[in-house]
């Protein structure tokens, strides 16, 4: 089994990097994430990076040329710890792989709890944040939101969800 370790891409050139990496014999793997978006107006579904700005890199070979990385178009820098590559142990590639679908987009149904702080990843109340008040049958949460103000329940498909930190709800104290 060949050792995985991870490069930073520049800006916008996932596609790019990706591509002259398998040309050049490397393996890559990026896990996706859909997202939705406001473009014109309108929503729309995209497929974003999970880990925005990098790209796992695995090479068959015993000896590879990682120095070709670096001088790879799209690929700002290998991701080294001092003056060698940091490898990322195969168990967390076998996770995130085991996570993903035939397509590579990484299953995205959290695991919420009552009270946990939560981010609405899709549909229109996408990048609102607030607290899961309860779990509905269906896979779907009742979530309340901060609109304008106001605090507003909803329910949402649990997919729609992402946990927004390890906190969870403040405790009344009144």
């Amino acid at each position: 089994m060949s050792n995985w370790f991870l490069a930073q891409v520049k800006p916008s050139a996932d596609h790019i990097a990706r591509r002259n990496l398998e040309r050049q014999g490397f393996q890559t793997f990026q896990p996706l994430e859909k997202r939705t978006i406001v473009r014109r107006g309108r929503f729309v579904d995209q497929l974003c990076p999970f880990f925005s700005g990098y790209l796992f890199v695995s090479h068959p070979a015993a000896a590879a040329p990682w120095s070709l990385v670096n001088s790879t178009y799209g690929v700002s820098r290998l991701v080294k710890f001092g003056d060698r590559p940091a490898p990322v142990p195969n168990s967390v590639i076998s996770e995130l792989r085991a996570a993903c679908d035939e397509a590579g987009i990484i299953a995205t149904a959290p695991q919420v709890s009552v009270g946990a702080l939560v981010e609405v990843t899709s549909g229109a109340f996408t990048n609102f944040v607030g607290y899961v008040e309860r779990l509905a049958p269906e896979q779907r949460a009742m979530v309340l939101l901060d609109i304008i103000g106001k605090n507003t329940k909803v329910t949402l498909p649990l997919t729609y969800l992402r946990v927004a930190s390890g906190r969870t709800k403040p405790s009344r104290s009144d």
